[in-house]
């Protein structure tokens, strides 16, 4: 009995050693997340130039002025070199896989799922920037996370696979009737020309839909498309309204559903039925 409350504090500094090594992890592969969705859509190796630059002056960045977080605090934001103002993507990236990474950890643990699920939700954080900033994905990228997605479900869930292949089909069926609507009724009504050459859904957003059907099951991956597009209403107004922009990347708010959906959709579901709404 003597040693037991030194057991317990040996435990607990285990556990918080865990927690903060975790963290730190989380905070450095949000920096190689950052590598991804700056290089990927440019075309830029990953191996070379293997050091970051400034993508201002090009030079090339002092590790030290490449720690995550700590190195965006010490430069007060700017480029030592040419003192251009960082973007605040950069540390929201480390801080948002982070805290995914974390979460993930305390749900999971160190298992075979936790490794899938978290390779998985750092493809759709990368996939997710690229698409805010130039409206279209790598296929390159669509093409790796439904594969790991795939072998994700072939060992672990292949009673998830049906949903994989029915949310597939459902949302391509859907999708095509919503697309002749707007590029043959709409584009007429509003006389818009534009919106000829329009589509419902971006071509990345049917194999990340496909992805959220595998994952979550039928049900909470019908939750997750519903809450996808509630995220997506308000800006998608406030672009209509100030930007006059038609199309709305949508591949950032069915990830952000999905990562919500699978952390907390018992939660969300019982609150749900708790009103009565299910």
């Amino acid at each position: 009995m003597i040693y037991y409350p030194i057991l317990i504090r040996e435990k607990d500094d285990l556990v918080e050693f865990e927690i903060l090594s975790i963290i730190i992890f989380g905070l450095i592969i949000g920096s190689f997340l950052n590598v991804l969705i700056y290089r990927l859509p440019l075309g830029i190796s990953l191996l070379k130039p293997r050091r970051s630059f400034c993508t201002n002056c090009n030079i090339k960045i002092k590790w030290y002025e490449n720690i995550p977080i700590i190195s965006y605090i010490l430069l007060k934001t700017r480029c030592s070199s040419c003192k251009k103002k960082i973007s605040i993507l950069y540390p929201l990236v480390e801080l948002l896989t982070s805290a995914i990474t974390l979460l993930l950890f305390l749900k999971l643990h160190f298992t075979v799922e936790f490794y899938f699920i978290s390779t998985i939700f750092y493809l759709l954080i990368v996939l997710s920037f690229i698409d805010l900033q130039y409206k279209a994905v790598p296929y390159t990228l669509l093409i790796v996370i439904v594969t790991i997605t795939l072998f994700y479900l072939f060992y672990l869930h292949k009673e998830n696979l049906s949903t994989f292949f029915i949310f597939t089909g459902t949302i391509v069926t859907i999708e095509f009737f919503l697309t002749y609507y707007i590029q043959n009724v709409k584009a007429k009504i509003f006389n818009d020309d534009s919106l000829k050459i329009q589509k419902a859904l971006g071509e990345g957003d049917i194999p990340i839909i496909a992805i959220i059907g595998g994952i979550l099951g039928l049900q909470f991956g019908i939750l997750a498309i519903f809450l996808s597009a509630i995220l997506a209403i308000i800006p998608s107004l406030i672009n209509k309204v100030f930007k006059n922009e038609i199309e709305t990347p949508f591949i950032p708010y069915l990830s952000l559903s999905l990562i919500i959906i699978y952390l907390s959709g018992d939660k969300i579901l019982n609150i749900l039925k708790g009103l009565y709404l299910v």
